[in-house]
């Protein structure tokens, strides 16, 4: 037990450097990688790689199902059993491999038609060239998968977390020279399947050595996948709307507006998914809480106020983070991608502002489940992605990567702000209004930010990315200042004191 705990420990830690060097290494590589590029190769490997996605779709949520069965399969101490789950496993996702070979390469053969007339002669021939690696990575993805699953199932988060760590870390460190060398995009992707197949062969070796999986290819229980599908077919929906929300935007402007367009608004949708990863981590640490009371009492009333607890302690982080990129980020987003792509601000704004209330709110996502009532998110969220498609269209021909974001954005506010409040109110029983009168007690601490804020985009032209660092970290200092003094509760002020305490504690210890 001690050893899982460890492991459990281990795999937070290294999950939060993860996040990190992921964040930082988009930071500090990307400026120089767009710089090597160019505005046109980037814009082409973002239309590529948006397109080729898509094939991701074929693993139909099966990923997220095999810690199910296989729990139900170990809880039955018939290894026997264990064995054919993990063999009907690899033989899934290897077929699945096969398909996304066969599909990539139909769509390798048919690039022009996919594309219409957005690219030259040359942009085709890199294309293709990008397509095909790309499409042998995503294959390669699948059976990755499924060994991923094996030390999940076996709670080896150690082993796991640090081949993303290493991975992280890895594709700009040798991808960089291949740029400076001048082999452009075709090296960055490379790169990336060079990765994939060490990672592959290093989960192979450590599932087959270290965890001894016993896996079996005959005698498969083939109703077991009629039970999978049940269980999957919401989270397959799930994954289409990903694809639609993040990436269609990127194909449609491949294909009305050119590789410019697509690169400006490629580079918004980094910032945003960054901004995406700041929540997860804070929600994911309750979601054993919301099943235990969901399970135990089902008290609505303790769901909402956690919901509401954890709900403003991810807003006090991505309001800073949002608040600090409306005053600095236009300027930021000059200097860090080039002259070229001042319109990506107003990308990112368009998307991180309407995305910022799901993601306070993402522990509803975990009390829906835990309440077998997510199937009507889900199919919310597809219908506003379909209307997302047919709004963005003429947009972009007006607004080009504007309005791409515009047509994200509508989605967002209609389906995610919109129908999920009423739906939390009216269906699954959090009180709404409680909630943001709680998110409005942050009010007051929002005064002396904004007027700090105003008062550098005033006084300040920004000439550089050093400047501009300096008073970002300034206007962070108020801005916790801010809220500590006027907007937190106790509860709030005793995780900032918390560590704070043992900081000072462990420098008195030395004295």
């Amino acid at each position: 037990m001690k050893i899982k705990m460890n492991q459990r420990k281990s795999g937070v830690i290294l999950s939060y450097i993860s996040q990190m060097i992921h964040i930082l290494s988009g930071l500090i590589y990307t400026p120089i990688m767009l710089r090597l590029l160019g505005q046109s190769e980037y814009g082409l490997y973002q239309l590529v790689y948006s397109t080729v996605s898509y094939l991701s779709l074929l693993s139909f949520g099966f990923t997220a199902s095999y810690m199910r069965f296989y729990s139900r399969a170990k809880a039955s101490k018939d290894e026997g059993e264990v064995g054919r789950l993990n063999g009907m496993f690899i033989t899934i996702f290897m077929i699945m491999a096969i398909v996304c070979l066969f599909c990539g390469m139909v769509m390798v053969a048919n690039i022009e038609s996919i594309f219409a007339e957005g690219l030259t002669a040359n942009e085709y021939s890199i294309a293709k060239i990008l397509m095909t690696l790309m499409v042998v990575n995503l294959a390669l993805t699948f059976p990755n998968s499924v060994f991923d699953a094996f030390s999940s199932a076996h709670e080896r988060f150690f082993f796991q977390k640090l081949l993303v760590v290493l991975q992280n870390l890895m594709n700009p460190f040798l991808a960089l020279p291949l740029l400076l060398l001048g082999y452009g995009s075709v090296a960055m992707v490379s790169v990336t399947t060079f990765l994939t197949v060490a990672k592959l062969t290093t989960n192979i070796w450590f599932s087959i050595k270290k965890l001894q999986v016993k896996v079996v290819f005959n005698g498969f229980h083939f109703h077991l996948l009629k039970e999978m599908w049940v269980f999957t077919f919401f989270i397959f929906l799930n994954q289409i709307i990903d694809q639609i929300n993040w990436n269609v935007g990127k194909f449609l402007l491949g294909r009305l507006s050119g590789t410019a367009a697509v690169a400006i608004f490629g580079l918004g949708t980094q910032i945003n998914s960054m901004y995406l990863q700041l929540s997860t981590s804070i929600s994911n640490v309750f979601v054993p809480r919301v099943n235990q009371i969901v399970a135990t009492t089902n008290d609505n009333r303790e769901l909402t106020k956690l919901f509401a607890k954890v709900g403003r302690i991810q807003f006090i982080v991505l309001s800073l983070v949002l608040s600090g990129f409306i005053f600095f980020g236009k300027e930021f987003m000059i200097f860090w991608g080039g002259e070229g792509y001042g319109n990506s601000y107003y990308v990112v704004l368009l998307l991180i502002i309407p995305v910022t209330v799901p993601l306070i709110q993402n522990l509803g996502v975990e009390i829906q489940r835990a309440k077998n009532m997510h199937k009507a998110r889900s199919m919310a969220y597809l219908f506003m992605a379909a209307i997302n498609i047919f709004i963005s269209i003429p947009l972009i021909n007006t607004l080009g990567s504007v309005g791409a974001a515009v047509g994200t954005c509508f989605s967002l506010v209609a389906g995610n702000i919109v129908f999920m409040n009423w739906y939390y109110q009216a269906k699954i029983g959090i009180d709404i209004v409680y909630f943001w009168k709680e998110i409005a007690k942050f009010v007051p601490g929002f005064i002396l930010p904004i007027v700090t804020g105003i008062a550098f985009n005033y006084l300040f032209e920004m000439n550089s990315l050093l400047e501009i660092a300096g008073l970002v970290l300034i206007y962070a200092m108020v801005f916790g200042a801010s809220m500590y003094l006027f907007s937190m509760n106790e509860e709030e002020r005793q995780i900032v004191k918390g560590p704070l305490r043992r900081i000072i504690k462990k420098r008195d210890g030395r004295r």
